[in-house]
């Protein structure tokens, strides 16, 4: 697993140097392009310690790039962010706290100087096979490279005060849920039918994004991301919730925290009760905080 951090590390580097090498060029004049890479790194470490602590070591990376096509009344966004982290604390051994592809895209069309007329698109899975670990360090599997993936897409229309001040909503987007895994699938992970690998759904959404800067070198991220089924118990609304603050020290050194909440009324979390796994829907959250290296263009 070192190796694995060595070359997380190593990729890390090659893009970044690659940036600096042979940044991105504007020729059209209607594209803008530019992107973070983030290694991020945090380890605590206790020995004898009245108080008591464990041992942990965690890395992250992650890629966030943004393609954006501006001309006349008609605007095109787009969004790609790639992230993996893992983790070790001692006696679990190595396990990953984030893992993630998310695609975004948002085709526009000037209405009034803050409205437009919108068609938009997103794309979410995973690289890696996830689990529910027990106590006693068993582990059951939850989710698979395309178990899930989500695609949602549909007309609507957006208010655009910013690039940092943003709301889709699409009264009428379609959203299907893949789960290509085999033994998920026959389970009916993600409200599929077992033995099925996709769920065709129907309904509405709303995307929102806001970033402000608190005070000078810390700015803090919203991202709201809302689904309602109309086929079926349009009220179980699907949610997905991420804040973030970054705090710039310099350059390159960034001290970055994040939380991320998701209610899914789908997604079925094992809970072991008397020696038993129940599944159940449960609010999950995620966060991670680190010292890291950021290289924007």
């Amino acid at each position: 697993m070192k190796q694995t951090l060595l070359i997380a590390a190593f990729l890390f580097i090659c893009l970044a140097g690659y940036s600096q090498a042979a940044p991105p060029k504007d020729t059209t004049k209607v594209w803008t392009i530019h992107g973070q890479n983030t290694l991020l790194i945090n380890q605590s470490s206790f020995s004898n310690w009245a108080a008591g602590g464990v041992n942990s070591v965690a890395a992250n990376i992650t890629l966030d790039y943004d393609f954006n096509y501006k001309k006349g009344v008609w605007s095109w966004d787009n969004k790609a962010i790639a992230g993996y982290g893992i983790s070790k604390q001692n006696g679990t051994g190595w396990r990953k706290n984030d893992d993630r592809i998310i695609l975004n895209s948002l085709l526009g069309r000037q209405a009034s100087k803050y409205w437009l007329y919108t068609f938009y698109a997103n794309f979410q899975t995973q690289f890696t096979k996830g689990y529910n670990y027990d106590a006693d360090g068993s582990r059951t599997l939850l989710s698979a490279p395309f178990a899930p993936a989500y695609l949602t897409f549909g007309p609507g229309f957006a208010y655009k005060r910013s690039d940092n001040f943003r709301i889709n909503l699409s009264p009428a987007a379609a959203r299907i849920t893949i789960v290509q895994n085999d033994s998920l699938s026959s389970i009916g992970s993600y409200g599929v039918t077992p033995g099925d690998k996709s769920l065709f759904e129907f309904g509405a959404s709303l995307d929102a994004y806001y970033k402000v800067n608190l005070v000078e070198n810390i700015s803090f991220e919203n991202i709201l991301k809302l689904y309602s089924n109309y086929l079926k118990r349009p009220g179980d609304i699907y949610m997905d919730y991420t804040a973030n603050i970054f705090m710039k020290v310099n350059k390159l050194v960034t001290v970055n925290a994040g939380l991320e909440v998701i209610n899914d009324p789908k997604a079925q979390i094992p809970e072991m009760k008397n020696g038993v796994n129940e599944y159940h829907s449960l609010l999950q959250t995620k966060q991670i905080f680190g010292v890291g290296l950021t290289y924007k263009f």
